[in-house]
């Protein structure tokens, strides 16, 4: 992170037909995907009722950075709220179905898979309830109308559960999260540290960072941090943390976008323990009956980032690193075989960009009714580097030039525009 420039504010900083099937599905599923799914990667977050603003010391936005990074908090329970609106559009079902297909390309599996359970976070408002207890030590679950889904893992056992379709899936994590560091495993985000730690790795020359006043969070003082980038041409607005003043784990993560409105995405707090959770917290045992699938390769589960790598947010000490500078693991698992991914400018401008080795979007005529219908949701563009489709939405804009190639980034649709251009 880049210097900071005075006490109030800094500059902060993947035989041939089965490759050729591979491209098809990625000409339908990118234009949901890429956005869905680098959604939940950028951050999911809620604007929470405060009760008052405390009046607590003064600090400087340096130190409250560093009072974030500083933070040892390795126990914790309590409940998460999180509201995403993205201004994706209905798809009628279709959308959780391509999500779930990108994850799971083979199509089969465990209703239970976090990979593509936890995408559902990409959209609507849910409640979690988590707990820690040390980097070996997580549980995290989803709470629905009359159901549950939980991720448990306890040393080199992780499970999830599926209540609703009394599933169970398994994986084994080689190592445990406080040995994982190699920036390779992910999962989404999931409480306000997360999706704090993840702003701030993007605050360098190109960000500015201040203290904007105080607020009480889930009953606990906080200072709120201030994050907005320098640039235009972003469609980040502003991003606030609520930081607790005490530890100075982040409670409160809020999105808004550049065009103003409601907040993108919302998450925080309702509710917040820092005292040990009961070890029993932490037990799972697959209930009567349960159909309970297996990981087929060794160490596959803490490649899907919620074995090896999931209790990384509670090293002590340590922020988080998990966060690529490459596409999320279900899309990386969606583009083998495709052209390697590059990231061309900088800062809250940069703009991801691979090649699908494909067409672009079909048109409804080449494409049957699909094709026409994913072609609806886009606006066409052109430009020097030919013609595309732009799929928008509040936060994330995703360009597919006709001749296959895909720009993506928290960006306008100018903005990709001209990085197609520049690439000709």
């Amino acid at each position: 992170m880049a210097p900071y420039a005075s006490d109030d504010s800094t500059t902060a900083g993947e035989a041939d037909e089965q490759r050729s099937g591979r491209r098809k599905a990625a000409r339908y599923v990118v234009p949901v995907t890429v956005m869905g799914v680098a959604a939940a990667t950028i951050g999911l977050v809620p604007a929470l009722a405060d009760s008052g603003d405390p009046d607590l010391p003064k600090i400087t936005a340096q130190q409250l950075v560093e009072k974030i990074a500083k933070s040892d908090v390795q126990q914790l329970s309590g409940t998460v709220k999180i509201s995403t609106d993205l201004g994706l559009p209905d798809l009628g079902g279709l959308e959780s179905s391509l999500m779930s297909g990108a994850a799971s390309p083979d199509g089969g599996g465990s209703s239970a898979d976090p990979t593509a359970k936890l995408t559902e976070l990409a959209s609507g408002t849910h409640t979690l309830r988590v707990a820690a207890d040390g980097p070996d030590k997580q549980k995290l679950s989803l709470l629905e109308n009359a159901a549950e889904y939980s991720i448990v893992h306890n040393g080199k056992d992780v499970w999830a559960y599926d209540s609703k379709s009394n599933e169970v899936h398994h994986g084994t994590a080689s190592e445990s999260g406080k040995a994982s560091g190699s920036g390779k495993d992910q999962q989404p985000p999931a409480t306000p540290k997360d999706f704090a730690e993840e702003a701030l790795k993007a605050a360098d020359d190109t960000t500015s960072v201040t203290v904007d006043g105080t607020a009480q969070v889930a009953g606990r003082d906080a200072y709120k941090l201030l994050i907005k980038p320098k640039q235009s041409g972003s469609t980040v607005g502003a991003i606030i943390v609520a930081v607790d003043a005490k530890t100075g784990t982040p409670l409160k993560f809020t999105l808004t976008p550049a065009s103003g409105g409601s907040a993108v995405v919302d998450a925080g707090f309702t509710q917040v323990s820092f005292a040990k959770p009961a070890a029993s917290t932490f037990d799972f045992t697959p209930p009567k009956g349960a159909k309970v699938t297996e990981e087929k390769e060794s160490g596959k589960a803490s490649e899907k980032g919620f074995g090896k790598g999931f209790g990384k947010g509670f090293d002590k000490g340590e922020a988080r690193r998990h966060a690529p500078k490459s596409l999320p693991k279900s899309e990386k698992e969606l583009g083998k075989g495709l052209d390697g991914m590059k990231t061309i400018g900088e800062g809250w401008n940069s703009i991801a960009t691979f090649d699908t080795g494909g067409e672009g979007v079909p048109s409804g005529e080449a494409g049957g009714d699909l094709g026409g219908f994913v072609n609806s949701l886009g606006d066409k563009v052109t430009g020097k580097f030919g013609s595309g489709t732009v799929f928008s939405t509040r936060l994330v804009n995703a360009l597919i030039t006709d001749d296959g190639k895909v720009y993506v980034g928290l960006v306008t649709k100018d903005a990709l525009v001209k990085a197609a251009d520049a690439g000709k």
